[in-house]
């Protein structure tokens, strides 16, 4: 299939198309790993996004039913240099076309993918519209003209789930160079608002000793109290922290009262619940690689992240928190805890699922303030 990307700034790559054939919209980002793309793919933090992978050959250890972050590919569409059609490893079980093509997105290779991740850094992430369909070039451009951005939309109400579950599976230690295991000999149960929650978050916080209770991301302050848990994460998840303000309202309302831990959009909802403001990035932190500087402890984590929009350090100064993180790319704040409350977040990803597994030192960190709380 001949496939064509246009970018909202006018710029047009003609490729290959690959896995379903179709037309995506959705805001143009890249992502650095080598490796994870079956993690990205399913990561829901990229509803309302395609996803450009920089490392030039995809697809070569294929796919497995096991290291999917969510029930799908949450992708809108996906950009590679090369596509392997005849993956090699021996946990492979489909193709990454056919994977992709059973869930209806749509891809495209055989295009410079280098020179589209060089325009987005010096002009910006920005809407863009992928098809392997035929459509002409004035159709195609009609369609983005009329999408919406990604500002001030919820996508959360896309990805979270839609009752009450209980999570109690953990990780399989074998692919750990470390056990995983309970910090304590209580087990404790935390409430999850799931705005986009990842699979090995979950697992995570089971092997760590946490029973978890996710919960739709709309779920009232009220009946999280009904709950009677013994801790609040908020998960990662897609988009403008802006466009959930109910989230927003509801922390708020949580606050003081338990121990919480928020992660990537978790954490930007944290900072808005308690008066700090975000803003987008010019192209965000994806990948796997991002170096994260420790205040509080003066090391380096090398750490996997996935976002495009990020606190003003500078609004955090009359909300009671701290910054113990920085980004040491360009400084942006990648951590904060509370002075008076038991509240920290982080704005990269612990669990890693692609990266390395530097920061897992916070789920035990998370049952140790609740373990604290309790006493």
């Amino acid at each position: 299939m001949k496939a064509v990307l246009i970018l909202e700034d006018g710029k047009i790559f003609h490729g290959e198309g690959f896995g379903a054939q179709g037309t995506a919209v959705g805001e143009i980002v890249f992502n650095t790993g080598m490796t994870g793309y079956q993690e990205i793919l399913t990561d829901p933090s990229y509803k309302g996004q395609i996803v450009t992978m920089t490392y030039p050959h995809i697809g070569n250890y294929g796919i497995n039913a096991e290291d999917v972050e969510s029930v799908k590919p949450q992708v809108e569409g996906f950009i590679v240099r090369e596509l392997c059609l005849t993956p090699s490893n021996y946990r492979s079980q489909q193709s990454l076309d056919s994977y992709l093509t059973e869930y209806g997105i749509c891809g495209i290779h055989q295009i410079d993918t280098r020179e589209l991740t060089r325009h987005i850094r010096k002009k910006g992430s920005m809407m863009g519209i992928l098809s392997n369909e035929g459509l002409s070039i004035t159709q195609l451009k009609e369609r983005l003209k009329n999408h919406p951005g990604i500002e001030g939309r919820d996508l959360v109400q896309y990805v979270t789930v839609e009752n009450v579950e209980e999570w109690e599976k953990g990780v399989s230690n074998k692919w750990y160079y470390r056990k995983i295991e309970p910090p304590g000999k209580d087990r404790f149960k935390v409430v999850g608002f799931d705005f986009g929650i990842k699979h090995d978050i979950l697992r995570l916080m089971a092997s760590f000793g946490i029973k978890v209770i996710r919960v739709p991301a709309s779920t009232s302050a009220e009946n999280i109290r009904k709950i009677s848990p013994d801790g609040i994460f908020l998960s990662n998840g897609p988009g403008d922290p802006s466009g959930v303000p109910y989230a927003v309202g509801n922390i708020r309302k949580l606050v003081g009262f338990y121990p919480i831990f928020g992660i990537c959009l978790g954490h930007q909802i944290l900072g808005l619940a308690l008066g700090a403001r975000t803003y987008k990035l010019k192209f965000g932190h994806h990948g796997s690689n991002h170096p994260v500087k420790n205040l509080k402890t003066n090391t380096i984590e090398i750490t996997a992240q996935n976002h495009i929009f990020a606190l003003d350090e500078n609004s955090l100064k009359d909300s009671g928190f701290t910054v113990t993180h920085i980004n040491l790319n360009d400084g942006t704040v990648e951590g904060i805890e509370h002075q008076e409350y038991p509240i920290f977040s982080v704005q990269y990803h612990p669990e890693a699922s692609p990266g390395p597994h530097d920061s897992f030192y916070l789920f035990k960190e998370f049952y140790e303030m609740m373990e604290k709380n309790k006493i």
